[in-house]
Parts: structure tokens; C-alpha cells; sequence
């Protein structure tokens, strides 16, 4: 399926969509937790629906009014079937595989065709160190996963993704002598694991850093039933910035963030640091671009989910920007190094792909395109904010919005967008 999208200019207010990490790790944690919690502000998109029916897997009863889901546990984990589908959420597969080594039943893990690309065996191999029996077809989904667990030590390379780390974290306190978990090599994505260790706190887990992001110990505890509000979500927040900074004209994010870190608030030093002029203000950002962005290098080593809406940025700047250190975004849907390189190409970009990131130069002549996503989501919004640019382009798969940003289509329309599907 193809959208076409015409040149355009955002004039308006926008709201920000709720958190996709943190309402994951809410419905999980509410999951493991003994009564009945309360999450509120949730997203309910495509890959938090995974989560949710996970959950429901794992034995919780989840009920949803609104934007408001309550979740009953018994505290532990109880399987309803023995397959969790968890379609094309990495995050759902990776928290889920550790919580099913919590039981005593063989539970298959598997998922669409993108994510049975996606890489399960450091968390596997981590997970057969404290006693569980897991296969996978090549170190990929689908995979089964046979506890119980009962704990102690293990250690997972931090090279490839946090939420390995996330997974056995968040499964530690249910089991009967904890565990402490030794993180090898660099770390990863690091704000992600600081907002599972957030989001366990206010589950009333304690989680003892022995060295951070290299070494943890967490005991056997319980979590405790919780009202939790999602924050906002800085991901999406990142992409409706950059679609500010090309195409906007008087435009406003509403964004509330509460105390809970993201690391994807980088994105407003980014800008700062391409020239751009950013105001913060109850919860609301607006920003005022330059005729022309400066470039610069970024490390994206821990903010992956930026280099979609930085690398657009590039149709607009004076100068190279250069992203690095993310070789890890080839791992995510898809390969996005790799397919950002070769697309934004078709509208004139200069871009160099390198094996850790890009170096992208402004189009001498911007050139019309169709553009494709390969049903990516990020991708897809990064590539409609491209063409709104550009101009009578046309962007695939406008339905990989339903995975982190639903009202996507419908939010840009509405404040000038002509994004026809």
C-alpha cells in the first residue's frame, strides 16, 4: 500500500502520543505484581496490544476503557497457552522469553516476518545460564523458552540491544534467589535500561547497581500493584521536531514528560546544536529553524530511534551531518542505516553510508520520489515528513504507523499535511 504526499506547511498544535517503552514495561511489571494496577495515559498501538495479550498469556486479567488499562494479577505467572504471538514488537519478545523461563512450561515465542529477523540469542544463552532450556531457529524467532528459573548469576553481551538487559532485570525480583546480571562490553541504549530500573522502582522493586550499566544484583522480592501515568513520548516527540524544523509555521508540541527519564530528549540539544531555537514551556515545545541547519556529528550510541528524524534534517542543512556509533539500528525493524542511506539518496541527499551510521550532505537538486518504508514504522513518519519537504512523493506502507503512533496520519493532516492514502 502506497500514500502520496504532497509539499506543505504545519501550522498548529500537536499532542505528543504516550510512551511505547514505558507502557510496555507498565503492563509487564503490573503483570508480575500481586493485585490490581492502574496505568493511565496508555498507548494503545499495534506492538502494546502484543504486550498486553502476552500478559493476558502469562495468566493477568487486562481490561481497557479508553486510554486507562487495569491489570489483576496473582503475582506469578500462570500460562493460559502455550504460543505468544508477539507480531512485530521486539520489546514484547524480549521481556516475554525472560517471564516465560519464570514458569515451568514450554512456551513458544515467535512473530511476524520482520521480527523473525531480529537477533534472541545473547538473551537465550543469558537465560540458559540461570537453568533454562531455550532453542530458536538460528539465534532468531521463533524460539521456546522451558524454566523455571530460579536465579543467580549470568552475564549478556550490551552490544546489540538494552532490552536483553530490560528483560532479565524486570523477570529477576519473581525469581527465588534474585539475580545478578554482569552486562559485558559497552552498553547500548542506555537510557532504555534507566527507564526499566525507573519503572521497577515505582513497581516498589529495589534494584542494587553494583557498577552501572556493567553490573546489577536484584533480589527475590514483590512488586507491588501501582497507579502509573505513561509519559509522553519523546520518540515520536524526536519526529514531530524534525517535521517542525522543515516544514512548520507556527507550530506547538504538547508534550508532558513527568519525572521519568528518556533519553529521546536529546533530541532538543540536537537541534540546539544545528541552530535551531527551542522554547520549553508547560509542557509545550515550539521551535524556530534557521533558513539553513549548520550540520554536526552525533552519537547516537544511545538514543538509536533518533536517526530517522536527525537524518532528514539533512535536506535542510548548510552543512555534513554525521551520525555514529548506532550499528545497532540495523538490528531494530529493519536494517535503517542501510535503508535511510538508500532512500533519502532518491531525493538528492549525498549521503555515505558507513557501518556505524551516515554522513549526510544537502541535495543540490531535490528530486521527487517514491519512498520505501519496508513497513517500518519510524521510517515511514520520518519519510512522510521528507516528502511533506519535498513534494509530490509517494511513502509505502502507511499502516506500520499502527505499531508506535496511530494517529499519526490523522494528527499531520489536520494541522496542513496532505498525506492522502
Amino acid at each position: 500500500m502506497k500514500c502520496k504526499v504532497e509539499k506543505a506547511k504545519l501550522t498548529g498544535i500537536i499532542a505528543c502520543p504516550p510512551n511505547k517503552s514505558y507502557t510496555h514495561r507498565a503492563i509487564f511489571l503490573a503483570s508480575l505484581a500481586k493485585g490490581k494496577s492502574v496505568i493511565r495515559n496508555v498507548l494503545l498501538s499495534r506492538d502494546t496490544i502484543a504486550t498486553i495479550n502476552a500478559c493476558k498469556a502469562f495468566g493477568a486479567e487486562i481490561s481497557i476503557d479508553g486510554s486507562t488499562v487495569t491489570v489483576e494479577s496473582k503475582g506469578k505467572v500462570i500460562p493460559q497457552k502455550s504460543e505468544i504471538d508477539a507480531t512485530n514488537s521486539g520489546t514484547t519478545i524480549r521481556i516475554s522469553a525472560a517471564i516465560a523461563a519464570l514458569s515451568d512450561t514450554k512456551i513458544i515465542l515467535t512473530g511476524d516476518s520482520s521480527l523473525k529477523k531480529r537477533p534472541m540469542q545473547p538473551l537465550l544463552d543469558a537465560l540458559g545460564k540461570l537453568g533454562a532450556a531455550c532453542t530458536s531457529t538460528d539465534g532468531k524467532p521463533p524460539i521456546t523458552v522451558k524454566g523455571k528459573i530460579l536465579g543467580g548469576n549470568t552475564n549478556i553481551s550490551g552490544s546489540v540491544s538494552s532490552q536483553f538487559i530490560s528483560a532479565l532485570l524486570m523477570a529477576a525480583p519473581k525469581t527465588e534467589k534474585g539475580i545478578t546480571l554482569e552486562i559485558e562490553g559497552d552498553l547500548v541504549s542506555k537510557p532504555y535500561l534507566d527507564a526499566t530500573v525507573a519503572t521497577m522502582k515505582k513497581f516498589g522493586a529495589s534494584v542494587n547497581t553494583i557498577l552501572p550499566y556493567k553490573k546489577y544484583n536484584i533480589p527475590k522480592q514483590d512488586y507491588k500493584p501501582i497507579d502509573f501515568t505513561v509519559p509522553s513520548d519523546f520518540s515520536s516527540v524526536a519526529l514531530i521536531l524534525s517535521a517542525a524544523v522543515l516544514i512548520g509555521d507556527n507550530m506547538s508540541i504538547i508534550a508532558p514528560v513527568g519525572d521519568l527519564p528518556q533519553g529521546d530528549r536529546e533530541m532538543l540539544s540536537h537541534l540546539e546544536k544545528l541552530g535551531v531555537q527551542v522554547n520549553i514551556g508547560d509542557d509545550v515545545i515550539t521551535v524556530k529553524s534557521p533558513q539553513l541547519l549548520k550540520g554536526g556529528r552525533f552519537d547516537l550510541s544511545n538514543t538509536p530511534d533518533l536517526l530517522p528524524p536527525i537524518a532528514i534534517l539533512a535536506l535542510k542543512t548548510s552543512g555534513p551531518i554525521e551520525i555514529f556509533n548506532v550499528r545497532h539500528a540495523r538490528f531494530k525493524e529493519t536494517d535503517r542505516i542501510a535503508i535511510l542511506a538508500q532512500e533519502l539518496s532518491k531525493l538528492g541527499v549525498n549521503v555515505t553510508e558507513k557501518e556505524d551510521g551516515l554522513i549526510l550532505n544537502a541535495p543540490g537538486i531535490i528530486k521527487s520520489a517514491e519512498l520505501n518504508s519496508f513497513e517500518d514504522h519510524r521510517l515511514f513518519m520520518a519519510f512522510s515528513i521528507s516528502a511533506m519537504f519535498v513534494g509530490n512523493c509517494t511513502v509505502t506502507d502507511p499502516d506500520s504507523v499502527y505499531v508506535s503512533y496511530p494517529t499519526f496520519i490523522d494528527d499531520m493532516n489536520r494541522i496542513g499535511a496532505k498525506i492522502l492514502v
